[in-house]
């Protein structure tokens, strides 16, 4: 998750009363504020507001008191991007929880019917049952029902096949005047950054931007880099480097043995693996990132899994782009999913991710480098220190 519980000032975002009750909006629903339900769960964890998410939070107020209004003719919500660690992902999940309809199967229930999705796994998803089905229009019907309301974390365009599907995606959904809410690292023009192939997503671009409101989330602290007590899901894992028998020990770790060996299989192939151990797999980098892997591989192993190792990470600047991003992308699901990731790394984190040739980093590596910043790091202490 894109998270952050968020520390700073309040701003000008007043503090919540947990003693309000609901009000009720023009079309009898029992709403709840969604300034409010963001106040809550701040003074829930212990932290208040960043400023620069204030426009944000006052983007999704609005939007959670237009949804008693008719349905629009085309999509209607919210596009909120900005740096990693801001707490897009955490806002849009407080704004799901407020307004979405709690029991699915009910009509009378409050709120609406609301679906939240990651969009790696949308993808996937999309890909797989537009294949079975045979179109657009059944795949989405499969994946997101009858939704009023979908949000999206962390949508992204960077391959050229994922653009042509997603395009006509926003386009079904912009014809059955579902409301969107979407989070995205990038602003809607840095969508399909790909000199060769950006212009053929323009078209696409500028229909989110007349149709959805454009909010940047920002602030200069990374929130997921702040210190926490919470040691669970994907935060229990470890970047370790090198990966010593004693570092491995304080991870909680004990290397495999070559008997070990074995394959986990996903659909029609099978997967090799360092070991599997209860409810944790070892992976080998070769496969996982060198190798032919895609996405919903991961997606599987974060289904089945507690926890998972990487063994074997080099520096990521040698190695082929895709390489590099099919390690982002495990990271990305595994933290997604709140699966302990235990990196097993020839050098340590900064070095890991830097590229060849370049003083800083491209934002999809800061992104993973902010993720990575969650884990615990086991390395050499640094002299003086």
């Amino acid at each position: 998750m894109d998270e952050e519980l968020t520390t700073g000032t309040a701003g000008e975002l007043p503090t919540a009363d947990p003693n309000r009750t609901p009000t009720r909006d023009q079309g009898d629903r029992s709403t709840r504020s969604v300034r409010d339900a963001v106040g809550q769960d701040a003074a829930r964890h212990g932290f208040s507001l960043d400023p620069g998410q204030a426009p944000a939070v006052e983007a999704l107020d609005a939007l959670a008191a237009r949804l008693a209004e008719p349905a629009p003719d085309g999509l209607s919500g919210l596009y909120l991007w900005g740096p990693v660690g801001r707490g897009k992902t955490w806002l849009m999940d407080v704004f799901h929880a407020a307004v979405g309809r709690p029991d699915p199967g009910s009509a009378r229930a409050p709120g609406i019917r609301a679906v939240r999705v990651h969009f790696h796994d949308f993808l996937r998803r999309l890909h797989g049952e537009r294949f079975h089905r045979g179109s657009i229009d059944a795949a989405l019907d499969v994946i997101l029902g009858d939704a009023e309301l979908v949000c999206f974390d962390e949508f992204h365009v960077h391959d050229a096949g994922d653009a042509m599907l997603v395009a006509r995606a926003v386009r079904t959904l912009d014809a059955r005047g579902v409301r969107v809410v979407l989070t995205s690292n990038y602003p809607p023009s840095g969508l399909m950054p790909s000199p060769a192939y950006h212009h053929l997503f323009v078209p696409t671009i500028d229909l989110l931007t007349q149709r959805l409101d454009v909010v940047e989330v920002g602030g200069h602290r990374d929130h997921r880099r702040a210190p926490s007590q919470d040691v669970a899901g994907f935060r229990g894992g470890s970047f370790a480097w090198p990966a010593t028998d004693a570092r491995l020990a304080a991870a909680g770790l004990d290397r495999p043995s070559s008997e070990e060996a074995t394959s986990v299989r996903i659909g029609s192939r099978e997967h090799p693996v360092l070991a599997v151990r209860e409810d944790t797999v070892w992976l080998g980098f070769g496969h996982w990132c060198a190798g032919r892997t895609a996405v919903s591989d991961v997606l599987h192993l974060a289904e089945r899994f507690r926890s998972v190792v990487l063994d074997g990470v080099p520096a990521l600047g040698a190695q082929a782009p895709d390489t590099g991003q099919r390690f982002a992308n495990l990271v990305d699901v595994l933290c997604d999913r709140d699966v302990a990731l235990h990196v097993l790394a020839h050098q340590d984190p900064d070095e890991t991710l830097r590229r060849r040739g370049e003083e800083g980093v491209a934002l999809d590596v800061e992104r993973t480098a902010s993720r990575l910043a969650l884990l615990r790091r086991l390395g050499p202490v640094a002299p003086g220190r």
